[in-house]
C-alpha cells in the first residue's frame, strides 16, 4: 500500500512552459535562477514539496498560471561547483489552484486543493494493455524520429501502463496547451483517448506536408 503523503494547502510553484509531470513519474531539474534557488532552499527546510505548473502564453511580465499543476517531492538534491541545484522531483498528485498568495518572496506561492485529483494518491492501475497502445507507439515513433527525439522504448515497456502513457505525454513534442489538456484529464483511459486525438493531428499534418512537398 502506498504511503500517505501529508499534502500541503499552500505550495510554492515553479512555472515552466511546455513542461508537465504526473504522479509516480520522476524528472531531473537543473535549478539556476536565484529566485528558484531560494525556493528550493526554503522547500528543503520544510516538506520538500513544490508545484510544477505551466504559465499561460502572454506578454505580461508575470504570466497568469493554468489552474491545474502537479505537486512533486524532491527525492534527490545536489549542488554544483557553480551554485546550481540538480534535483530529482517525484510526482505526487495533481492540484487545482484556488488563489495565488500575495507574498514578499521572489518566487510564487498558491493556495491549492488536491480534492479533484484524490485518486492520484491511490494505486489504481487500469486494464489497458500494451496492445492497446500499438497505434500510439507507432505514430509516436514516427513523430519522434521526425523531430529528432530519442526515447528508450525498451525501458518504457518495463513500466506499468499508467506510467508509460504519462511518460509519453510528458516527453511528447506537443504544445503547452495540448500538454495541459493531458494533465487535466482525470483518468488514464480518457488521457489515452486525448493522447490519440492530439497525436493524430500531428501525424496527419506531417503526412500532408510530405505530400505537398
Amino acid at each position: 500500500m502506498k504511503k500517505k503523503e501529508n499534502l500541503p494547502k499552500k505550495i510554492s510553484v515553479f512555472p515552466l512552459s511546455n513542461f508537465i509531470i504526473f504522479p509516480n513519474t520522476s524528472v531531473p531539474l537543473n535549478i539556476f535562477e536565484p529566485r528558484y534557488i531560494e525556493m528550493i532552499d526554503d522547500t528543503m527546510k520544510s516538506n520538500r514539496i513544490i508545484g510544477m505548473i505551466q504559465p499561460k502564453k502572454t506578454k505580461k511580465n508575470i504570466p497568469d498560471l493554468f489552474t491545474v499543476g502537479c505537486a512533486g517531492k524532491i527525492t534527490s538534491f545536489n549542488e554544483t561547483d557553480d551554485g546550481r541545484y540538480l534535483i530529482v522531483l517525484r510526482g505526487i498528485s495533481r492540484f487545482k489552484v484556488l488563489k495565488e498568495i500575495d507574498n514578499n518572496k521572489p518566487y510564487r506561492e498558491c493556495e491549492i486543493s488536491f480534492d479533484e485529483y484524490s485518486e492520484d494518491t491511490k494505486e489504481n492501475y487500469t486494464e489497458i494493455k500494451f496492445l492497446n497502445l500499438e497505434t500510439i507507439l507507432k505514430n509516436l515513433k514516427y513523430l519522434f524520429k521526425k523531430k529528432g527525439y530519442i526515447i528508450n522504448w525498451k525501458e518504457l515497456e518495463k513500466q506499468n501502463i499508467n506510467q508509460t502513457i504519462n511518460t509519453l505525454a510528458m516527453a511528447s513534442p506537443f504544445s503547452l496547451e495540448e500538454k495541459q489538456i493531458l494533465l487535466e484529464t482525470t483518468d488514464i483511459k480518457n488521457r489515452k483517448v486525448e493522447f490519440e486525438r492530439i497525436l493524430q493531428t500531428y501525424v496527419v499534418d506531417n503526412f500532408s506536408n510530405k505530400t505537398l512537398q
